[in-house]
């Protein structure tokens, strides 16, 4: 972990807070982004275009990381 960098930070971070908002809708039913930012506005389009973006970036991060 000493060695991520900021980008693997800001990916990790996002990461974290879609799988926090998954884990809110599947038990109860609450989406915690629309209910901040409004439901699909650009807004939270935005975050949960981050979201994904950041669960693709992690998938090549983590395969690199398991090589070393």
């Amino acid at each position: 972990m000493k060695n991520l960098k900021a980008l693997d930070w800001v990916a990790l971070t996002f990461v974290i807070v879609g799988g926090l908002n998954w884990g809110l809708i599947g038990f109860f039913g609450f989406d915690l982004v629309a209910t901040i930012f409004g439901d699909m506005s650009g807004f939270s389009r935005v975050i949960y275009s981050l979201v994904g973006t950041s669960a693709i970036y992690m998938v090549f991060a983590v395969g690199c990381f398991a090589r070393k």
